[in-house]
């Protein structure tokens, strides 16, 4: 498939009705949080309370994370067919669930010094107001993470409904290592965002019971901390995902085994051989490719190895070069 193909097929199929119900819904998320997060700093100004106060400046932060979310998908649609990007505009997505990554850290960053703060100057707790604020950041998350959940779910379908649309199949388990790692990294970056803060909600309420009818004061900035370590854990494995598509690192992807496979194995093989092969994704379910075949074969061209190669629908576009040896 040619670099032409591969924008219209970008366009016509990245941007589907999973990724527009994706987008619609990141959107609505982030509509949800910064309306909770104004009516918390409001109130706490309102009724001169600290723990409003810091939760809905905490709450600011996933807005943000989550609106960038949302920027990703509308600036990767708006370029779609922009013939600047080679290979389409699916990494801007990718690099907004990275962007959001990195928030995520920040965001663990603050609750450790926050935590630190509060065990070395102790300071008062009023209890039922910062359970009661703990509940609705709970219930809102909870909220935004079943309508952000159902698209989760929708993309997943779809790409495994999509995969192979020429009506090619691979073998069961080959099929699903093939195809691993297929979903949307943005809407997971703003997912991760709803479970970390509904995580944070409940530690926040453990400690704060905790507190009220025991005097365990010291568990309020210890589960602080057990909250920030879960986020960078998940912050962590968000990066490493969407770091590796940025930095094109696919070449222990199976989409590799399986080029290899078309190309050096079957009847019309012979004593053919990938010298140099590189792989990358451009597109969610999406790999182009660039390999160098050495072959006795002295009518065997590009157009065939591309027919080869077209069992695998993932594979959108190959840059190939033949150099035939006298046998």
């Amino acid at each position: 498939m040619h670099t032409d193909d591969l924008t219209a097929w970008h366009h016509d199929h990245v941007f589907d009705q999973g990724s527009h119900a994706a987008e619609r819904s990141t959107r609505l998320v982030m509509w949800i949080t910064a309306v909770t997060m104004v009516l918390e700093i409001v109130a706490g100004w309102w009724f001169n309370s600290m723990a409003l106060l810091a939760d809905g400046w905490h709450m600011s932060s996933h807005a943000l994370a989550i609106g960038l979310s949302a920027f990703a998908y509308a600036a990767a649609r708006r370029y779609a067919r922009d013939p600047r990007f080679a290979f389409g505009t699916w990494k801007i997505e990718i690099l907004g669930g990275f962007a959001s990554a990195i928030s995520l850290l920040g965001v663990a960053a603050v609750m450790v010094i926050g935590s630190v703060e509060r065990i070395i100057e102790p300071q008062a707790i009023r209890y039922q107001e910062a359970i009661a604020v703990a509940a609705l950041g709970l219930a809102v998350n909870v909220v935004c993470a079943l309508i952000l959940g159902r698209a989760h779910g929708h993309d997943h379908d779809h790409d495994h409904g999509h995969a192979h649309g020429d009506g090619h199949a691979h073998a069961g388990a080959g099929e699903a290592r093939s195809h691993e790692g297929h979903h949307d990294l943005n809407l997971k970056s703003a997912y991760v965002h709803v479970i970390t803060d509904a995580a944070t909600s409940v530690l926040a309420l453990v400690a704060l019971f905790g507190g009220w009818f025991y005097g365990w004061s010291w568990l309020d900035p210890a589960m602080g901390i057990v909250g920030a370590a879960l986020v960078a854990i998940w912050a962590r494995g968000l990066l490493v995902e969407t770091g590796k598509v940025l930095l094109d690192r696919e070449m222990d992807h199976p989409v590799v085994d399986e080029i290899r496979e078309v190309v050096e194995t079957g009847p019309e093989a012979g004593d053919t051989r990938i010298t140099d092969l590189h792989v990358w994704r451009v597109g969610r379910g999406a790999y182009a490719c660039a390999l160098t075949v050495v072959t006795h074969d002295a009518t065997l061209t590009p157009a065939r190895i591309r027919e080869r190669l077209a069992v695998h629908a993932e594979i959108m576009h190959a840059t190939i070069e033949v150099q035939v040896c006298p046998p």
